[in-house]
């Protein structure tokens, strides 16, 4: 994906699915450097890897540097009885139903609950289904499901938690966007390699 804010790329983010016997082992990196006149201006750095079995998350290693000096560190594994977790609210004890909050998944739009991989805890999830559009992806013009997304504030983020516009075709997500923050401009997020 290409992340453009003012119609330039000032990012990307690369996802690897990769089967190791039964395991399907899927590693995420999301970069974005903003520089103004060439001076750095804001940085994002995650990196996750997550590992599913037979459609179960059973795996969580994840680390996000934010441009404010704040650091993630998280993990999660499942047990027999629960999946076990931790992130910025310290050890977590979690349904062994629990997903990621993890755009590329379709099936978070069907959760109530999911766990957020940039912070290691757990957000209440609403889903609201729109209209199919007509979008342009890759001098494609396709129609694409649309939804809005919006998860609950944990009491130690700085900010409300984005409002997230998501377009799927199929079960493939090829376009999402969000207003950060005091922000005015939005993030647009874009398949690059997306052919129907």
């Amino acid at each position: 994906f290409d992340i453009i804010r003012k119609n330039k790329t000032i990012g990307n983010i690369i996802t690897t699915f990769t089967q190791e016997d039964e395991v399907l082992r899927i590693h995420t990196i999301m970069d974005i450097k903003v520089k103004v006149l060439f001076i750095p201006a804001y940085e994002f750095f995650q990196e996750t890897t997550e590992k599913w079995k037979n459609n179960e998350l059973i795996e969580i290693i994840g680390f996000t540097d934010f441009e404010d000096d704040r650091e993630y560190h998280i993990n999660g594994k499942d047990t027999d009885e629960k999946f076990i977790a931790s992130g910025m609210d310290g050890d977590l004890e979690l349904d062994k139903s629990i997903i990621t909050l993890n755009y590329w998944n379709k099936n978070i739009l069907k959760q109530k609950k999911l766990f957020d991989t940039q912070k290691g805890i757990v957000r209440e999830i609403k889903v609201k289904k729109l209209k199919n559009e007509k979008i342009a992806i890759n001098d494609q013009e396709i129609e694409a499901e649309k939804y809005i997304f919006n998860a609950s504030k944990n009491p130690k983020d700085l900010g409300p938690f984005p409002e997230y516009t998501l377009w799927y075709y199929g079960d493939e997500l090829i376009k999402f966007e969000f207003l950060p923050p005091n922000q005015k401009k939005k993030i647009q997020i874009i398949r690059n390699d997306w052919d129907k």
